[in-house]
């Protein structure tokens, strides 16, 4: 990110516009808002857009004849001629001085630029892309209008006058935490939106007095799906959005990670063969131990929770303890990387079945039923199978699927670096170490692979 995005209090600034134009009538608009000690404006131009602005606000600035010869005793200058060049030339003059620069549509010129705002003060939101895609941005924010209740602000005023008598209640961070959560989750934000702000204020009285934290808290099993955060369900992102600390595997993708919350505890327990950051007997634990020092537990794993995911194990540990859980099922690796390869997982000329295998048990081994996995007019698709595939190509064969059946190999499914190698199943094995395949790596085997290059839709290269 080449912008941050900050919030500045302009009480105390004093801003000098320069320009006369539509873009700078509009910046002095926008910055008048937001109470600035005082704005000065230089006029390029003659322009009686300035004169209507007069009227609109009277006080607070002023138009000057030239540039202050004083100009350190500006903080932000604008500077908005609409002349590119000219706009250039002021900046390169004016540059030695302290102040933070904007300059109209050339970021590489400015210090800062204006994002497009949904205002409910005092919830204030900025969206910017650094004058990238600012149709974009615009679009964005009329999205965000339609979605941010209009009296949040309300709600926002409303903690504000209660913040210190929720601390003294609540001392510890957590509980408070909480306490909020459930205040704005509740009856009290729908009060507020109603305009009903003295029942609001009783009800938040009384809530005070009668809540007790919770001695206990709830682990929430999500599934984050195989990487595209887009792919992500409504209540898995409320609960990421929502917990105290995320406990995370390996194939959590960063992007997915990102939309927790960020002032969350973060534990990875990622797993790899015969590698394990905590073994699984010890996450089963951590969920416990968490829950029971009163903490909301993201379990957050790639794909589903009950798809390979040994999400099963770790729930019976929290029945046994007496913990509440939720689960929340993710696109599992197998429909999210077919869909995303073009590769059918069912077919009515290719296969009338779809079976899900694990690429090793428990105990190391991969001692499937290999009679029933080698049947014609089924989709075969393996999971952590990479390491074993010389095992899996084998015994295939062996039981009498044909040598030339058709094997997509997909890496990282999903995410902009997504690869599918296809290959036939007699030389699948050579194909990883010519094309030095790793995992995340899915399997996918049966003819429903040759509809690939016909079907595929997703570009990767292009994201």
């Amino acid at each position: 990110m080449k912008g941050l995005p900050i919030s500045l209090a302009l009480e105390k600034r004093r801003i000098l516009i320069i320009g006369s134009g539509y873009q700078a009538t509009r910046k002095l608009s926008l910055l008048l808002k937001f109470d600035a000690n005082q704005i000065d404006v230089v006029e390029t131009e003659t322009c009686s857009d300035y004169q209507k602005r007069r009227l609109d606000h009277p006080t607070g600035w002023q138009v000057l004849e030239n540039i202050p010869e004083s100009i350190d005793d500006y903080d932000l200058l604008v500077i908005a001629t609409g002349n590119r060049e000219s706009d250039a030339d002021t900046c390169a003059r004016l540059r030695p001085c302290r102040a933070l620069i904007n300059v109209l549509e050339q970021p590489d010129l400015s210090d800062f630029s204006f994002p497009s705002i949904v205002d409910r003060d005092p919830i204030v939101i900025g969206i910017s892309s650094r004058t990238a895609a600012p149709t974009l941005a615009r679009m964005l924010r009329t999205q965000l209008e339609g979605v941010i209740p209009q009296n949040i602000g309300r709600l926002a005023a409303l903690t504000a006058r209660w913040k210190e008598r929720v601390r003294d209640a609540y001392p510890d961070v957590t509980s408070r935490r909480r306490f909020w959560e459930n205040m704005y989750q509740g009856r009290l934000s729908e009060m507020v939106y109603a305009g009903k702000d003295k029942e609001a204020e009783s009800y938040l009285a009384q809530s005070i007095q009668d809540a007790v934290p919770d001695e206990v808290g709830d682990v929430y099993l999500v599934g984050a799906g195989p990487g595209d955060p887009d792919l992500l369900t409504l209540k898995a992102l409320r609960l990421m959005q929502k917990a105290d600390v995320v406990v995370y595997d390996r194939l959590v993708s960063d992007p997915i990670l990102d939309l927790c919350r960020r002032d969350a505890e973060f534990i990875h327990v990622g797993k790899q063969r015969a590698n394990h950051a905590l073994p699984q007997e010890k996450i089963n634990q951590l969920l416990v131990d968490l829950a029971k020092q009163g903490k909301r537990v993201l379990r957050l794993k790639g794909g589903d929770p009950f798809i390979f995911g040994r999400g099963g194990e770790e729930i019976e540990l929290l029945m046994e303890n007496g913990i509440q859980f939720q689960v929340v099922p993710g696109i599992t690796a197998a429909s999210g990387c077919s869909s995303y390869t073009g590769i059918p997982l069912t077919h009515r000329d290719h296969a009338q079945s779809v079976v899900f295998a694990t690429g090793h048990l428990k105990d190391n081994s991969i001692n499937l039923n290999w009679k029933a996995l080698a049947h014609k007019n089924q989709t075969l698709v393996f999971y952590m199978g990479l390491v074993g595939l010389s095992v899996i190509q084998k015994e295939l064969i062996a039981h009498g699927m044909d040598s030339d059946t058709p094997v997509a190999l997909v890496q990282k499914g999903t995410t902009p670096q997504q690869r599918v190698i296809s290959a036939k199943l007699a030389n699948i094995v050579e194909c990883v170490e010519q094309h030095k395949i790793e995992p995340p790596t899915l399997i996918i085997v049966g003819t429903v692979v040759n509809l690939q290059a016909k079907l595929h839709w997703y570009e990767p290269n292009k994201c």
